[in-house]
């Protein structure tokens, strides 16, 4: 596990590391940021206080499909929370993590050749105020640790998680995440990456780990890529 006072971002480091042959389960942690980016690109806001880490997956001809290791890493993260502040949590597809619905961390997975590299962000000390959607900090509810500490506990809470996924398959994975996730017919918005929107109710996640919503019609929907939010 390393740690840097300042880097543009932990992923892309990552990558490059990945590229040159890193192993798995290399974790490298900033305090600051100072190029952090979210899905599509968008910033993320990165003050000292707050968790910037990112790890690597190296794949493997046995596993689960790649992208499956969003939902890997949101039950990591929401058990990780949940061990500091057992308030009102609730994943929402993919892998963000709401806290009283407000966001509280965000999960970025970049490919690079045969590896994936997992960013974590995790608002603990601060939290944006000038943003679309509400946001929210482990500090703004009374509980603020140290990202080292809360690193630490990430790491392996991952690596447990990981070796369920490996030898059992998604399913166990899928359960908690599901058992963790805002209710069944919880109204939500599909931003697809065509720019197109698509409003249901939230139904469960398939097999492979893709969002269902249940459409005004009352057809299912299968949605494999794309942003969501409450309505």
């Amino acid at each position: 596990m390393r740690t840097i006072a300042e880097t543009g971002s932990t992923n892309a480091d990552l990558i490059a590391l990945a590229r040159d042959g890193a192993a798995e389960g290399l974790w490298l942690r900033a305090e600051r940021q100072s190029a952090g980016r979210g899905r599509q690109g968008r910033a993320w806001a990165s003050p000292a206080g707050n968790l910037y880490a990112s790890t690597i997956v190296r794949l493997r001809p046995t596993d689960p499909p790649a992208a499956t290791l969003a939902l890997v890493a949101a039950v990591a993260v929401e058990e990780t929370v949940r061990l500091f502040l057992d308030g009102e949590l609730a994943l929402k597809w993919p892998n963000d993590l709401l806290l009283g619905g407000a966001k509280l961390a965000g999960i970025l997975l970049e490919r690079a050749d045969d590896a994936v590299v997992i960013g974590f962000g995790v608002n603990l000390a601060h939290h944006p105020q000038d943003v679309d959607r509400p946001a929210t900090s482990l500090a703004a509810h009374g509980a603020a640790p140290e990202p080292a500490l809360f690193l630490e506990t990430l790491a392996e809470i991952f690596a447990r998680w990981l070796a369920r996924w490996r030898g059992e398959g998604l399913a166990p994975v899928r359960e908690r995440w599901a058992a963790r996730a805002h209710p069944r017919g919880t109204a939500l918005t599909a931003r697809l990456p065509d720019g197109s929107e698509i409003d249901g109710l939230f139904e469960r996640l398939d097999a492979d780990g893709a969002l269902v919503l249940r459409l005004a019609a009352g057809t299912m929907r299968v949605i494999h890529a794309g942003d969501v939010f409450l309505i």
